[in-house]
């Protein structure tokens, strides 16, 4: 094919995707610690009044979500879908808020350096706690629990979350029902950031079951948070019903409830309708942004999010362990002809795995090139040879492989077939082998059972740079590890470099650390990215109160601060 003939196939290739498409904001600045008040979570209104309505909670919300919650164990391994429930009926030591401001929730303050709540050299923690707490069950909460939490994390056989800052933790003290202190191993700077997502779980419930793994509370849950658990109707929805003794603002409403809707175009069909108030994950398709922002007594807004999608290659396979067919690939994919035609310019494009807006992020990443004749060459070079049926292949084995994506997510299914092709002309063969939510997400996934994937990742917690979860070889889960590395991404520099920012407190240094960092993980490749997420967010004008917040995984973070009005 010559350069003409390239150019061509680019074109038209483009003009199909349009035609055949046709018919079918809160940053992440360096986080401050203290010196704010807690961020306001509700619908403006005198004091008073909110108190009232937070004696007599009435209405409902019924969020809308793509896949159906399959951890109701705050600790356990996860997907995020799973955080609008834990929200809702957990609370934290403390949260973090759009602002990045990270403020006391079950802690009565926020320790610091300066209010030595932290030693000088990072060591030794001292947590107050807020008095007068009670469980859902009316037990109170006390250290005890928090205690408890900590410990579970990193038992051996605990299937937990993340272990990351936790395994740290020696000598934890209960000094008192309202105070907590622990000493850390070696400094680790994420660790505040962390606890903002590492929801606490009644010592007095868990601490009777001959497995916490399997214990009953795993499908009942008892939290301290705004909402109780309510009932569940497999397949359908997941009820809450408020907490009228919580302890923070809220709850407003009687009830939350989370209504699944796999297929994307009968989720967005349902927002039209008013079968639900709020669109959760993944929200609503920027195909249908243009028209859902004119709809009648909805609000609609563009939120960037934290999330990064990309293609996900498990780098034990044999095919991915060429960095040359990695190049290769990426170079033969017209992202910009998938974020324009497909995703109507709603996202925006990236070489990160951070997202724009982070003080961390590096804008001087090599920008990906499309490029089909040298995705060739790259192939060629490096003894990707093509064979009779025109596919490649190297010392026996064949450039042949899955690409496997949430079923349901019919832009995502979109751009499998374009890869499919794209792929196809430079020799490659991509099948597509799609999964139901809670079977990709399962094992699938945490244990690097997959070709490649196509997903929307949050690398980060909160606004802290810390990627050790996602990216260090300590972190690859399907080798015995504990964390999130599904890609099974090893790079000793990459280690180091981890090891050191999470011992580094000063944000100028840790800058250099993380723009190293992304430079590596640009160049190795683990996951191709394609762009930074931008949501379109929308609900009912009825709903008051929501908030979006760019530093959690969850648009029902403040579901305490919803109301209903009229």
């Amino acid at each position: 094919m010559t350069d003409h003939d390239d150019t061509t196939h680019l074109l038209s290739r483009r003009a199909a995707l349009r035609l055949g498409i046709a018919g079918g904001i809160a940053g992440l600045g360096l986080p401050h610690l203290l010196g704010k008040p807690a961020l306001a979570q509700g619908a403006a209104a005198t004091a008073a009044a909110r108190e009232a309505a937070k004696k007599a909670p009435a209405g409902r919300v019924v969020v809308g979500i793509t896949q159906e919650p399959t951890v109701l164990n705050p600790l356990m391994l996860k997907i995020e879908v799973d955080d609008g429930v834990h929200f809702s009926l957990f609370d934290a030591l403390f949260r973090i808020g759009p602002d990045g401001v990270i403020t006391p929730n079950l802690a009565a303050a926020v320790p610091t350096q300066k209010n030595g709540g932290i030693s000088q050299d990072g060591l030794n923690w001292r947590v107050r706690l807020r008095d007068g707490v009670r469980w859902h069950d009316g037990k109170p909460f006390t250290a005890e629990d928090v205690k408890y939490t900590l410990e579970l994390i990193t038992k051996p056989n605990f299937r937990a979350w993340r272990t990351a800052g936790h395994s740290l933790l020696r000598d934890i003290t209960v000094v008192s029902p309202t105070e907590i202190a622990w000493r850390m191993e070696k400094p680790f700077a994420p660790y505040l950031s962390f606890l903002t997502e590492t929801f606490i779980v009644p010592k007095h419930v868990l601490e009777t079951a001959a497995d916490p793994n399997t214990a009953d509370f795993n499908k009942a849950p008892v939290g301290t948070g705004a909402f109780k658990w309510g009932k569940r109707t497999a397949g359908d929805n997941l009820e809450l019903v408020a907490n009228r003794d919580y302890h923070g603002e809220g709850p407003y409403i009687e009830t939350l409830v989370f209504k699944y809707i796999p297929d994307l175009t009968v989720f967005y069909t349902q927002f039209k309708s008013g079968d639900i108030d709020l669109t959760g994950q993944v929200y609503i398709t920027p195909d249908n942004y243009k028209e859902a922002k004119t709809l009648p007594n909805k609000v609609v807004t563009l939120v960037p999010r934290q999330t990064i999608e990309g293609i996900h290659f498990n780098l034990e396979k044999p095919q991915f362990k060429d960095l040359a067919v990695r190049q290769a690939l990426y170079a033969a994919i017209d992202r910009a002809a998938i974020i324009d035609a497909l995703y109507y310019g709603v996202p925006s494009a990236t070489e990160s795995y951070m997202p724009r807006s982070s003080f961390y992020f590096n804008d001087k990443l090599p920008v990906q090139t499309f490029d089909v004749k040298a995705a060739r060459r790259l192939l060629d070079e490096a003894g990707w040879k093509p064979g009779r049926d025109g596919i490649r292949a190297k010392d026996g084995v064949r450039l042949s492989f899955n690409n496997t994506t949430t079923s349901g997510d019919h832009l995502r299914e979109q751009v499998q077939q374009f890869l499919k092709q794209s792929w196809a002309d430079i020799g490659v063969e991509m099948n597509i082998a799609n999964l139901p939510a809670a079977v990709l997400w399962g094992d699938v996934w945490a244990k690097s059972q997959f070709d490649t994937v196509i997903s929307g990742v949050v690398f980060m917690v909160a606004s802290d740079p810390d990627v050790t979860n996602r990216f260090h070889s300590r972190a690859i889960g399907a080798k015995g590890g504990r964390g999130s590395n599904t890609t099974q991404y090893s790079n000793p520099e990459v280690d180091a470099l981890l090891d050191k920012g999470t011992a580094t407190f000063d944000p100028e240094e840790r800058r250099k650390i993380y723009t190293r960092v992304q430079e590596l993980v640009r160049h190795d490749l683990p996951f191709m990215p394609l762009y930074q997420v931008t949501a379109v967010l929308g609900h009912k004008k009825s709903v008051q109160g929501f908030v979006p917040n760019s530093n959690t995984r969850t648009e029902s973070w403040n579901a305490a601060g919803w109301s209903r009005a009229g």
